[in-house]
């Protein structure tokens, strides 16, 4: 009882919440410190909020459906304002939930920013508490690069309180998935939206045919895309709106409202980690091993401050992990390996396993089926909505590698394949599950024929 407590967690996000509740369960005394709100980016100003978002956007489009099947509606109105503070409430509620799991759990909360004294003692509001075991859990936080004008623009933790009635115009800057889930967002609620983006298409990383499709995609539904274009400076006469964007072509352009989506950072900064050994790595993130520990020997990370890989459910698995194997003497290494995710643009794109550029890598010789097709839903509606799916198969051991689609309800029917893909499926069991029609899903079960191998480049005689 050296130690006021066995386990003391900086930060109070998912995989702090996670970690410290399932150490307590295992009998360790812990505390745990939050300078915000209790449930961390995705409860507080994240995945929850945002997905909410894109469900009220949805609704602009399905009334416009609704006719085709005899629905006869009124003057459409939409007010932010409800939408807003509706979810707000929710974001309440939920932050209720996380302060009551803690404390049924019984562990210690106390309110405020966490920095490290030393190895064993954490500062928090001019308190000290001292631990035998420390974990680092702060998340990250949205960048805005150092542009002149830079302080005119908002982030992703600004867009959930915008005040009512929401600009005429909004420029995004970035093409990642928060980029692109508020671009369809603000668009769905009757916004100009602008998409300004370094390179030729949005989301670097995910399999380029999904890429492609969702771009297309974008740009179909009224969203400008200014493709390989770099903001280099904001003006206003006073501070407000409107907006002169200068690019780095010399052209410029005017908007009401300039949101950053162009990366997060680690929380990294002002905690201490430099007195206590902890190593950073380049991109300033906490270098961990695989079990989550840090190079200082009783403290861990787990969650974004590590910036392996960036979900919500991650960081939880990275949590539980953690406990238990330092307090519930069931060593288990977080697996990183086919995690499943999505991107709530509009349309939806939903991945596990690999791309296809990251199989032809890897792997030797690959069979890949595609399938595209309008769904059965907008039939009736004549809308160009289409729906993108792709299966990657190692040819050498049938083994489904990839999966991947774009359309409605992707991150639903991914989630169910990821556990196929998990447990290591072959095309051939694929093809023997019985499809349920008519669906989009049956369609993963239903393509029988690769597409072509690309002809092998010729070399030219030296």
């Amino acid at each position: 009882m050296a130690y006021d407590y066995d386990l003391f967690v900086i930060g109070a996000g998912s995989g702090g919440v996670r970690a410290s509740r399932i150490a307590a369960g295992h009998g360790a005394r812990v505390g745990i410190c939050e300078d915000y709100r209790v449930g961390g980016t995705c409860v507080i100003r994240g995945c929850v909020p945002k997905k909410l978002l894109v469900y009220g956007s949805k609704f602009a489009h399905e009334f416009d459906d609704a006719a085709a099947y005899g629905w006869s509606l009124g003057e459409r109105t939409h007010s932010w304002s409800v939408l807003r503070d509706n979810v707000q409430q929710e974001v309440d509620r939920l932050n209720g939930v996380y302060l009551r799991l803690l404390e049924g759990a019984g562990v210690k909360l106390h309110m405020g920013r966490g920095r490290l004294l030393d190895r064993h003692t954490v500062e928090v509001g001019g308190e000290t508490f001292t631990a035998d075991k420390i974990l680092v859990a702060t998340g990250g936080r949205p960048e805005v690069p150092p542009i002149p004008g830079h302080e005119c623009a908002i982030t992703s933790n600004e867009a959930f309180h915008l005040p009512d009635p929401l600009p005429r115009r909004i420029t995004i800057v970035g093409g990642g998935y928060i980029a692109v889930e508020f671009a369809g967002v603000f668009n769905g609620l009757g916004c100009e939206v602008d998409l300004v983006l370094r390179r030729d298409r949005v989301l670097r990383g995910f399999d380029e045919e999904c890429r492609t499709f969702v771009h297309e995609a974008l740009a179909k539904s009224g969203i400008r895309m200014r493709t390989e274009t770099q903001i280099v400076g904001i003006e206003s006469a006073n501070g407000k709106a409107p907006f002169q964007l200068r690019t780095g072509n010399g052209a410029v352009f005017e908007t009401d409202l300039v949101m950053y989506a162009t990366g997060r950072v680690a929380n990294t900064a002002g905690i201490g980690l430099e007195k206590v050994g902890v190593q950073l790595d380049k991109a300033g993130a906490i270098a961990v091993d695989e079990w989550s520990r840090t190079t200082c020997e009783n403290i861990w990370a787990v969650g974004d401050v590590t910036d392996r890989i960036n979900l919500t459910p991650v960081a939880i698995m990275e949590g539980h992990c953690f406990a238990d194997t330092v307090f519930g003497n069931r060593p288990r290494k977080p697996d990183h390996r086919n995690v499943p995710s999505a991107v709530f643009c509009q349309p939806e794109l939903a991945t596990v396993g690999l791309t296809e550029e990251e199989a032809s890598r890897t792997l030797g010789k690959l069979r890949v089926y595609t399938a595209a097709f309008r769904p059965m839903k907008y039939t009736l509606t004549g809308g160009e909505q289409r729906t993108f799916m792709k299966l990657i198969v190692e040819a050498a051991t049938d083994k489904v590698v990839g999966v991947h689609m774009v359309g409605d309800d992707a991150a639903e029917l991914i989630q169910g394949l990821a556990v196929a893909v998990k447990a290591g499926a072959t095309k051939a069991q694929f093809d023997a599950t019985v499809g349920i029609h008519p669906t989009a899903g049956e369609e993963f079960v239903t393509m029988r024929t690769a597409r072509p191998e690309p002809a092998p480049r010729k070399v030219a005689a030296e």
